[in-house]
């Protein structure tokens, strides 16, 4: 699949205004001041500063849209490596663009987004289409063997099983990064559970963690979630804590409760989002499904891919979606 390239509108704008000039066809002044309008129009982006935060899934949202950006419109992409609440902060100072997928900030919302009594530096531009579910998981051998500890109340019966040196006497239960959305502290102590959090501190060291107690049937308990290829090589068993409810996550400190379903957005800067930028109408256009998204990443974490390149692989290969967001 071959996309239509900005340059390769300017040019052809270019030589329609000779041609019309050389038969007499109107004004040329007004001919260039019309084909230059158009040409800014078609790609003249300038820098797109985009947030890249550090799980796999958002890397795959990020260098899709950047790749288009970069190939189709003209854009000098900046990619930058920073965790979710240092993104926020460079919406008012012009170092961040755009926060391609969040998972539900609500604490920075009321920071940084004016209807929520913010400064006004940043803004919700839509859905990704993604649905983000996050929980506390088990490797499938446990859930097979031990049927019944996918209820929470039956985890303290288990903790001995789960006791590792870095768990204090206690079970152990791998967090993630502990920059991640996540309340599994408060929950524990919360449900009473006779567990200590263990942060891996990334996702590959979760990955890596669930794939080897997998392999050698290890007992293990940790957050994870979805969208997230590994899901597709070791198929997670959830854990069913109490039921989320609205507001049981509103203070940090009392979660007793259950993660939501997320829908997943984009989150911009709002000097951006009112710019004449072309990569606004992309950024405010671009969705797709989890099992997109799991596709690119696992081009980057399993086939060994740069980030560039599996963008541009997906790319190439989804022609009708890619247009619809152009469009």
């Amino acid at each position: 699949m071959k996309l239509r390239k900005a340059s390769a509108i300017t040019g052809s704008l270019a030589t329609l205004a000779l041609v019309l000039s050389a038969c007499g066809g109107g004004d040329i002044a007004a001919e260039e001041k019309e084909n230059e309008s158009q040409a800014a129009a078609a790609g003249d982006c300038g820098e797109l500063n985009m947030a890249v935060n550090p799980w796999v899934g958002f890397a795959a949202d990020a260098y899709v849209v950047g790749h288009l950006a970069e190939t189709e419109l003209g854009c000098t992409v900046n990619y930058k490596d920073l965790k979710e609440e240092v993104s926020w902060q460079g919406f008012g100072t012009g170092e961040v663009d755009v926060v391609i997928e969040d998972w539900g900030h609500p604490d920075l919302e009321k920071l940084y987004f004016e209807d929520q009594g913010g400064d006004g530096s940043a803004m919700e531009m839509g859905p990704t289409g993604n649905v983000g579910i996050i929980g506390w998981y088990v490797a499938p051998w446990m859930a097979e063997e031990y049927p019944d500890i996918t209820d929470w109340e039956n985890l303290n019966d288990y903790a001995d099983m789960f006791e590792t040196p870095e768990s204090g006497g206690k079970g152990q239960f791998l967090g993630a990064d502990p920059s991640y959305v996540q309340f599994d502290e408060a929950i524990v102590a919360n449900l009473g559970l006779d567990f200590q959090v263990v942060f891996s501190g990334s996702e590959a060291a979760s990955i890596a963690a669930f794939e080897k107690a997998e392999a050698n049937k290890t007992p293990l308990i940790g957050y994870f979630y979805e969208p997230q290829w590994f899901m597709s090589e070791v198929p997670l068993v959830k854990v069913n804590l109490p039921e989320f409810t609205d507001g049981c996550q509103d203070v940090a400190q009392d979660v007793a409760c259950d993660y939501p379903e997320t829908q997943l957005k984009k989150v911009v800067a709002t000097e951006f989002a009112e710019s004449d930028s072309p990569a606004v109408d992309l950024i405010a256009n671009f969705q797709w499904t989890n099992d997109d998204q799991n596709l690119v990443a696992k081009y980057i974490s399993v086939d060994g891919m740069s980030a560039e390149e599996a963008a541009a692989t997906w790319v190439e290969e989804n022609p009708d979606k890619v247009e619809a967001w152009l469009s």
